[in-house]
């Protein structure tokens, strides 16, 4: 069994196929890959590791962690064992799909594969005419018409085959693992039923918190919609389909491989932008003048996490405030988020800079200070992460430039005066208007 994004054993086909081939007897191995490793900031590296850690504790410490090429790794310890098939979920990232397909080419065995991390594969929901949805709301009908299996259980009474492998080595990581992951996930649901009213709230730290664990596979998504199914509020409903808000960015970047890095919609490639600079490196260090997008660039930097309604600000104060292309802004994110996923990231910076598929109408520009006094109103998020404006009782920190408050920077630029220039460039490739201000 290879372990890529499933890193557990509750609810993992493909390992329940692998027990069965083998009889009860397996090898589960997971390969350290400097293609994926290299690219993976701190807060990656370390969850990944913790994770490796608790799932080999729960496979009697016989997790095989080796290091290189897959295409190296994979064939020559199945070869060592005489492997009669190796088993994988499918892998529907640009990468992925290449790497995978090396292994098999490389293998002296069959490479099986079953399931994926997703409740519904990309692919699987389509158009009458056979394409993929380009706008989410029809995506998410057809997708629940589609449904999905139930979980399945974990294997009883495995053989692990033990093999020499890398040290884990690496810090403790809270809520790392299946088992921590699980605990979390049930404690979650008695509060899901306000999911839908507090969502957007970074102040009141309400958040489930399972984009990291959906991004190792520390759970299945199919399990957190079997238990939402037994919930029936307007939270739920909402939960449910922010996961398919999820299937459906990985099903865009499974058609196209290319919308990582470049818009899915062609014209923005014409659109003016300013290369990174003084102003880019003020914003990755949360140093802008705004308290909002500053409070949530310093939590991504101290947690590697960084709340949902803010990313959405912070990602707008980039592109359109500062003019600067969002793949910049999309890589750094990659490098400095404990849940990197690549599909979730891209197509979501794409939707904030108008350029995806369904996309945010370009002249929606978030004001900063508007977001910060509407989601943060009693200004307790920003005194968290911004310690230099503690003094600024309730909403009269989300404007310090009001106040006298020296140790904090003013504003790199003048918000209106940016969101008239963005407007401009827009116009420019699009040949109509500005639309209006719908900050």
């Amino acid at each position: 069994m290879w372990f890529r994004r499933d890193l557990r054993l509750a609810d993992n086909p493909a390992l329940l196929d692998a027990v069965a081939a083998g009889d009860g007897t397996v090898l589960g191995l997971f390969v350290l890959d400097p293609a994926l490793w290299d690219k993976a900031g701190d807060p990656r590296r370390n969850h990944l590791l913790a994770s490796l850690r608790s799932l080999s504790d729960s496979m009697d410490g016989n997790l095989v962690v080796r290091r290189g090429d897959p295409a190296e790794v994979v064939p020559e310890l199945a070869a060592e064992i005489g492997a009669a098939g190796v088993h994988i979920a499918a892998d529907f990232g640009p990468y992925g799909g290449r790497r995978d397909a090396e292994v098999e080419k490389a293998l002296d065995c069959p490479l099986v594969t079953t399931g994926s991390p997703y409740a519904v594969a990309p692919g699987r929901v389509l158009t009458q005419q056979g394409a993929s949805y380009q706008v989410f709301t029809p995506y998410f009908r057809s997708w629940l018409e589609h449904g999905w299996r139930q979980p399945v259980k974990a294997p009883d009474k495995v053989k692990w085959i033990a093999k020499q492998g890398e040290l884990l080595d690496g810090p403790a990581v809270d809520g790392a693992g299946e088992t921590a992951v699980r605990e979390r996930w049930q404690e979650y649901l008695d509060d899901v039923a306000e999911y839908d009213a507090v969502r957007d709230r970074p102040d009141l730290n309400s958040t489930s918190r399972m984009s990291v664990p959906l991004k190792y596979g520390e759970i299945h998504p199919r399990t957190m919609l079997a238990d939402l199914a037994r919930r029936r509020s307007a939270g739920a409903d909402s939960y449910r389909r922010e996961l398919a808000w999820r299937e459906f960015c990985a099903d865009l970047l499974a058609r196209y491989p290319d919308a990582a890095w470049k818009p899915l919609r062609p014209e923005f490639e014409q659109m003016e932008y300013d290369e990174p600079g003084d102003a880019f490196d003020a914003w990755c260090n949360g140093l802008t003048g705004y308290p909002i997008v500053d409070a949530g660039m310093r939590q991504l930097a101290e947690t590697g996490f960084m709340h949902n309604r803010v990313r959405m600000v912070v990602a707008s104060f980039l592109v359109k405030d500062l003019h600067v292309h969002w793949k910049y802004g999309a890589r750094w994110f990659m490098r400095q988020l404990r849940d990197g996923d690549l599909a979730s990231n891209s197509l979501n910076w794409q939707w904030v800079a108008g350029c995806g598929a369904d996309a945010s109408p370009y002249f929606r520009i978030f004001n900063p200070t508007t977001q910060g006094l509407k989601f943060d109103p009693s200004g307790s998020y920003v005194r968290h992460w911004v310690p230099e404006l503690a003094d600024l009782a309730g909403k009269a920190v989300h404007e310090p430039w009001k106040h006298d408050v020296p140790a904090y920077p003013r504003p790199i630029v003048d918000h209106a005066e940016a969101r008239q220039e963005s407007l401009r460039r827009y116009a420019a490739i699009k040949g109509t208007a500005p639309g209006p201000d719908r900050s």
